[in-house]
């Protein structure tokens, strides 16, 4: 059994491809018990406005690359441009990267890490996280935490809508 990290992103997708693939609060466990009957041992669903991404234990990850597919009612051929697939080393430097707001679309956003915690507290009630997620994760966490505190990443942070409100700013001066 391997660890996987299935998923698109901004860098990866347009906004109308990430629209089709959220995951929706209220379906949300519903989804990871599909996902491990049969695809998965394990798994954990990140989905924002800017990712979504499936943290999984496999054997393999065709089966549940096909699963994110089917799920959305999209074809897979449709899906595969958009979609990145990182094998265990990858998906965990992946998983540091998320945590720690190195992969946001604003460099040091802190509301990742929060929509992260709360991902994995869903797939701990809908019982599919495992042991390799709950590694992987918890030391994610304490990841992003040092990043925090021992560079400068935090010191500016903001999210999209504040980001998005200073620039109206300054092209709509009053």
């Amino acid at each position: 059994m391997s660890l996987y990290a299935l998923g698109l992103n901004h860098q990866t997708a347009p906004l109308e491809i990430r629209e089709r693939v959220v995951f929706h609060v209220e379906r949300l466990r519903e989804a990871l018990a599909d996902i491990t009957r049969g695809h998965a041992n394990e798994a954990a669903i990140l989905s924002t406005c800017n990712r979504t991404e499936l943290y999984f234990a496999a054997g393999e990850p065709r089966a549940a690359a096909a699963w994110f597919a089917e799920y959305h009612r999209m074809a897979p051929d449709a899906l595969l441009p958009y979609l990145y697939t990182l094998p265990s080393d990858r998906a965990v430097r992946h998983a540091f990267r998320v945590a720690s707001g190195l992969d946001s679309m604003v460099l040091g956003e802190p509301q990742i890490l929060g929509q992260m915690k709360e991902a994995v507290r869903e797939a701990d009630a809908a019982g599919t996280l495992g042991t390799v997620l709950h590694k992987l994760f918890q030391r994610s966490f304490a990841v992003a935490k040092e990043v925090r505190s021992t560079t400068s990443i935090g010191a500016n942070s903001v999210s999209m809508a504040a980001a998005s409100v200073k620039l109206a700013a300054r092209i709509f001066p009053t």
